[in-house]
């Protein structure tokens, strides 16, 4: 029998199955609907799609880069013990050399796009890896950077790939330097790289804050607005890159290390994996628990 488009999109979605295995799923039962949906449960396929409600906010940042071009993406999982899986880290390999070559626009584009630009999407890839790992996986986002032949990539990954830095250091090739800095973008966590960059409401929010502030402590209103300038400029110092004490020597700003290396910063990528995510509660023993029963 003749296997159309319309039937194994029709099994995709009942079973959440990848594109390629519905269709392998259809030819090897001869079309019979009822048959492919048990050839995928026997291989364990169709289990993906019940895991699409779970919470992922575990997982791992990863940098792959190639020449003048750096790609660094998020991928989302149930538990740390997934992190240390092969065929995961063999899934961060190529996503990451996918999103690198092929530089998509936003992770919907990015899903719906062949794996290296050719065969199965990569959405339907990550699904078929969900079936053999047996949790929930996500692509959650990326960045790609471009830098020329003057310039050096910074970037570090920590703990494994907990957190993930990426920047640029332009006008020099010094890569260690450009590390430095990454490293100290992954424990310092900066919001913006200069003051220029923290916008307008953001400021005048935060002069409002240190105004009251300085009225309930009875500081005179004559001096008020002194001080409110003197905790706005620490407070820029605290969260603009450049202004920070630099990590691995605090008796110099990050700025004054990377003009002494010849070099500029102008922006910076930082992945802390699973922020701003509802995280799972669920103990320790819980946990390795639900491990050993797979």
């Amino acid at each position: 029998m003749a296997i159309n488009a319309k039937m194994v999109k029709e099994l995709r979605e009942i079973t959440g199955a990848g594109m390629m295995d519905c269709k392998k799923a259809l030819t090897e039962t001869n079309g019979d609907m009822e048959e492919a949906q048990n050839w995928l449960r026997e291989k364990g396929i169709s289990k993906a799609a019940k895991k699409a409600d779970r919470i992922a906010a575990e997982g791992s940042a990863h940098i792959v880069t190639s020449g003048n071009t750096a790609a660094m993406i998020e991928v989302n999982c149930e538990t740390d013990f997934v992190v240390k899986n092969e065929q995961f880290q063999h899934l961060l390999q190529e996503l990451g050399n996918h999103i690198l070559s092929e530089n998509p626009s936003d992770v919907e584009t990015a899903l719906e796009q062949p794996l290296h630009g050719e065969g199965q999407k990569v959405g339907d890839y990550i699904t078929d890896v969900i079936a053999k790992i047996g949790e929930k996986i996500s692509l959650r986002r990326f960045v790609v950077k471009e830098k020329t032949d003057n310039d050096a990539f910074g970037s570090y990954l920590h703990m494994g790939g907990s957190i993930g830095a990426l920047t640029v250091l332009e006008g020099s090739t010094d890569e260690a330097a450009a590390k430095d800095v990454a490293m100290h973008i992954a424990a310092v966590n900066p919001r913006y790289t200069s003051r220029e960059q923290v916008p307008e409401e953001e400021l005048n929010t935060e002069r409002e804050t240190l105004k009251t502030q300085a009225l309930n402590e009875g500081k005179p209103e004559n001096i008020v607005e002194k001080m409110v300038e003197g905790r706005l400029n620490k407070f820029l110092q605290e969260i603009c890159l450049l202004e920070q004490d630099f990590v691995k020597d605090p008796d110099q700003k990050v700025k004054q290390f990377v003009e002494s290396k010849g070099g500029k910063i102008n922006e910076f990528t930082r992945f802390g994996v699973g922020e701003g995510m509802e995280k799972r509660e669920e103990n320790f023993a819980d946990e390795v628990m639900s491990q050993v029963k797979k």
